[in-house]
């Protein structure tokens, strides 16, 4: 019994940290073109959004815990908004990583999966979010937040099981795509709502109060990461 459970746990890692075949630079492409789909018409963005909003709030609340703060609860919202709020020193490095970590973390997750896509870990990457997720449902603390995170976990979960190879290789791309350009769109949404005088107490102008530095240039920081995010990451992509 022991034995074959090994041997079931074995064939199970070596599926989930194996490589798979990358698929025809056709499929990179379409899905390339379908998270632009669902990325530039308004319509749809207020739809695709909260995906991002997951990303931005887990990235807050992963580096509270990394930096040794205590995570409270992370909240999602209808209007794609978010909230997390941790406790610790209200000023310091930790603040500052935590407070610098939402507008960055959905390119820098699409670059991590694009490496892993470059490097044929397509179920890994599965995996990994899927995980990603469920530990992120713990700490939501609202109804939508949970309904939002569940879908979308359910989701992956899905697809890691069920799918074949080919349909996971495609998910994962288009996955990837969205949060690379998913996560350029955000920041220069925050400097037009800045420029119109609202959003005076968002992550940029927290940072400016933690740092003495003017929310200008942490805005100028989003888009360096999401735009840098962007070009490695379609290095890695596109088999060219």
């Amino acid at each position: 019994m022991d034995s074959t459970a090994s041997t079931s746990l074995a064939s199970l890692w070596d599926q989930v940290a194996g490589t798979q075949p990358d698929p025809d630079l056709w499929v990179v492409i379409a899905t390339l073109v379908a998270a632009l789909a669902v990325i530039l018409p308004q319509g749809v963005w207020r739809v695709s959004r909260n995906t991002i909003t997951i990303a931005h709030e887990g990235g807050h609340g992963l580096v509270a815990l990394l930096t040794g703060r205590s995570l409270s609860g992370i909240r999602l919202h209808s209007d794609t908004s978010g909230l997390t709020v941790s406790r610790g020193r209200p000023t310091g490095l930790g603040m500052i990583l935590t407070a610098a970590a939402g507008y960055t973390a959905p390119p820098l997750l699409g670059l991590g999966g694009a490496a892993l896509l470059g490097a044929g870990r397509i179920t890994l990457l599965l995996w990994l979010a899927t995980a990603l997720l469920v530990a992120m449902l713990v700490m939501i603390r609202n109804a939508y937040g949970v309904l939002t995170v569940v879908l979308t976990g359910g989701l992956f979960l899905l697809v890691s099981w069920l799918a074949g190879p080919q349909v996971q290789a495609a998910f994962a791309y288009a996955v990837v795509w969205f949060l690379l350009l998913g996560g350029v769109r955000p920041g220069f949404e925050l400097q037009a709502k800045r420029r119109r005088g609202g959003a005076r107490d968002s992550d940029a102008d927290q940072l400016a109060r933690l740092t003495h530095v003017p929310a200008g240039v942490w805005l100028f920081l989003f888009h360096a990461v999401s735009l840098c995010s962007l070009l490695a990451g379609a290095h890695w992509l596109l088999p060219l």
